[in-house]
């Protein structure tokens, strides 16, 4: 299923950037990030409740905001992008 993941964090202080890049590192190894704070993950559900749960760990709640959003298998007439970077397949093979 695809999972629209974004977050907000405070980076006021030393924490609230290590944080940030805790966030964005988990957020990496499942996704592709394509806004600052907003990354597109194809997960199943067991990786989707872990790296919610990891996400949920790593977040102060009382500073910092996460959302998830579930599309589902059915994603593709969901999307719409406009502008500069051009969007990308979530479900085909990513060659590095």
């Amino acid at each position: 299923m695809l999972v629209i993941i974004s977050y907000d964090v405070n980076t006021e202080d030393a924490s609230g950037r290590r944080r940030l890049r805790q966030i964005a590192r988990q957020c990496v190894n499942f996704g592709q990030r394509v806004q600052n704070s907003v990354f597109e993950c194809c997960l199943d559900e067991a990786q989707y409740r872990r790296l919610q749960a990891k996400l949920c760990e790593i977040m102060d709640p009382a500073k910092d905001s996460l959302r998830f959003y579930k599309l589902g298998e059915h994603y593709h007439g969901k999307i719409e992008h406009f502008g500069t970077k051009a969007g990308y397949q979530a479900d085909d093979a990513l060659i590095l």
